[in-house]
């Protein structure tokens, strides 16, 4: 008898292994597939942060790969296009619908044209596909052309003329039948899949800008994603999920910045019971509106609540509504008196300042129904927790929006949770479970921690002391200095960056730490590197509110298989000067690091898997020819 090598249990594991490998060649089959793919350049990888609702800019960043594309076509053409050609192509590529109706428009539509750019397109996209393998090439590939992109796609320059002229008349086919226009959107949507592998979204895609939903509509059609949730999305989640604090906190947003169409006409959340009462209480024609006021002061005033039955928050300094004088219009703000920006405040009952009016419970009942009955809402935040979470460790970097709460020695400041003290990891965890669990049991405690992961001070999405009364309704700018965690200033240090890593299980010296959350003012002179590299800040103002703050249109970052780029983006107009001026959102370089040899995907995360797929597979084999599994044979 053969001896036994495999427990009862591997075997178990082997045996549904078999299932899909079911012969000694099926395995040698897969095995060299794995070690092929193992040995393919890394893929890239495409970081971006804070988006904020801002569209247009979101869309275009994630059309041109934040500059990937132009490099690629630099690569191919340099030495045969213009640079104006080069960003004529470029322009196709990013936008093709757009770019066709101008060329049909100029009269531009020729036969030579649609030959040229299907050319050029082609030979863009077999230069990309270089990096992956003929499956996953095709499986991108739309499926309508599947076939013809195939054939085209590899040829290779030193092919039979018989063999040129057969790809040749398939370029003739296509235009002399009319279908050039769907086929350039074809190889443009590949070209654009091709470029960037995975992209990753360190947080707050909502608030501020118009447009959240349809920055969520676009990455649910993105083909590889993950989301490190930021304080704006909990908040939205917290809403979606019943928190009425959570609610009146994501409607007062939307009044303040002027972006109520996201509400209305994008989710359907009723505003009429909210507008209706402010109009009849509050009184028009200061710096705040009715509505401003009237959201504020029942968000104020939930927010009371939950303060005062979460002890373990640490917010009682927060408690601002009890300390107002509304006949001299003042506030006393630690042991301060200061001008308010209003004496409007009828609802407010000193002897019970945090109890809401009969009307103002039938508006926050209405706003919660609306938010919890939202489908369009639903899907989205569904999606954000399919996709997302507080943190994420992939290759070797580590992703969160916010923070890792610190004390001011630089170690981890444990935080009470239930009945215990956790720090570290093991808090990020339980902010990650939490979370969840909100979204399933819609529990009053996880409702109130989605709140508190919004605004509070230890909170890993936010990290600082949210004033959003004092910013509100005080008009000493001084009072709106916002106390943030210990973390922020430590993690400019790269041993405590170092300690961070460690702590989530990267030990490597080439991690990093990718965070958003904290503006970088290039204007001003900040960089988004910190901690000799270590830590990568890149929230550089997508969102045209932060533009005059930041001095840009925003940070992305590009790690490949030479390195990493951290991209400052120049803002543009709008999409229609972009095709009509061949424009871009031009970027400068910063190159972080570049690898001592182009990496593969063995030094992944993703490589470390397949080893582990051809260390199970490898076992198969030998459990084969020991005797300990039968093959299969036919049976596949």
């Amino acid at each position: 008898m053969p001896q036994s090598f495999a427990t009862e249990q591997q075997i178990k594991y082997l045996t549904l292994l078999s299932e899909k490998f079911p012969t000694c060649q099926a395995v040698f089959t897969e095995v060299i597939n794995l070690e092929a793919i193992l040995n393919l350049p890394k893929a890239t990888e495409h970081f971006i942060s804070d988006v904020h609702g801002d569209f247009e800019q979101f869309d275009h960043i994630i059309n041109n790969c934040s500059g990937v594309i132009r490099e690629r076509v630099r690569a191919v053409f340099r030495h045969r296009l213009t640079p104006s050609e080069q960003a004529e192509l470029c322009t196709l590529v990013y936008y093709p619908d757009e770019k066709l109706r101008r060329i049909k428009e100029m009269k531009q539509d020729t036969p030579s044209w649609y030959r040229a750019s299907l050319g050029m397109l082609i030979e863009l996209a077999r230069y990309l596909s270089d990096a992956y393998t003929r499956s996953k090439v095709r499986k991108a590939m739309p499926v309508a052309y599947a076939y013809i992109i195939d054939e085209l796609l590899h040829a290779s320059p030193g092919e039979q003329a018989d063999r040129a002229a057969y790809h040749g008349r398939i370029i003739e086919s296509i235009i002399e039948t009319g279908s050039a226009g769907h086929f350039i959107r074809s190889l443009a949507s590949l070209i654009k899949r091709l470029a960037v592998d995975h992209v990753h979204v360190v947080g707050d895609i909502y608030d501020r800008g118009a447009h959240g939903d349809a920055i969520v509509d676009r990455l649910l059609r993105y083909h590889s994603l993950d989301i490190q949730w930021g304080n704006h999305d909990i908040c939205w989640m917290g809403a979606a999920a019943g928190s009425a604090v959570c609610v009146a906190t994501v409607v007062r947003n939307n009044v303040h910045y002027d972006t109520l169409d996201i509400l209305e006409g994008s989710y359907g959340i009723q505003l009429r019971e909210l507008a209706l009462f402010a109009e009849k209480t509050y009184r028009d024609g200061e710096s705040l509106s009715p509505t401003e006021k009237a959201i504020s002061v029942i968000m104020f005033k939930l927010m009371g609540q939950v303060i005062a039955r979460r002890p373990e928050f640490d917010m009682g300094d927060r408690l601002l509504l009890e300390h107002v004088n509304a006949e001299r219009g003042t506030v006393r703000i630690g042991g301060h008196e200061y001008e308010l920006t209003t004496k409007d405040f009828p609802t407010l009952d000193l002897k019970h300042p945090y109890e809401l009016t009969e009307d103002e419970q039938r508006v926050v009942t209405s706003l919660v129904d609306s938010f919890t009955n939202s489908r369009r809402l639903r899907r989205h935040v569904d999606f954000l927790y399919e996709h997302g979470s507080v943190y994420l460790a992939y290759n070797g970097n580590l992703l969160f929006h916010g923070c890792v709460p610190m004390r001011k020695d630089g170690s981890f400041r444990p935080i009470r949770v239930g009945d215990r003290h956790i720090a570290g990891r093991a808090y990020l965890d339980a902010c990650d479970r939490i979370a969840r669990r909100a979204w399933h049991d819609h529990s009053e405690e996880t409702l109130d921690w989605m709140w508190y992961m919004w605004c509070g001070l230890s909170s890993p999405l936010a990290g600082r002391k949210v004033k959003t009364f004092e910013r509100t309704f005080v008009k000493d700018r001084s009072t709106w200095v916002e106390d943030q965690d210990p973390y922020f200033e430590l993690a400019c240090r790269p041993d405590v960056c170092q300690h961070v890593l460690e702590e989530f299980g990267l030990y490597g010296e080439g991690g990093h730490i990718i965070n958003g959350h904290t503006p970088v003012s290039k204007a001003s002179g900040e960089t988004p590197i910190r901690g000799a590299g270590k830590r990568l800040v890149i929230d550089g103002g997508f969102c045209r509110a932060y533009h005059s703050k930041t001095g840009i249109a925003g940070y992305t970052l590009i790690v490949d298989a030479n390195g990493m780029r951290i991209k400052a983006h120049r803002p543009y107009d709008e999409i229609g000067d972009v095709v009509a001026d061949r424009g871009d959102i031009y970027s400068d370089d910063d190159q972080l690091e570049v690898n001592p040899r182009p990496l593969k995907v063995a030094d992944t995360d993703t490589g470390a898997h397949i080893r582990a797929q051809i260390d199970d597979l490898t076992a198969l084999l030998d459990a084969y020819r020991n005797g300990e599994l039968p093959e299969r044979g036919d049976a596949a």
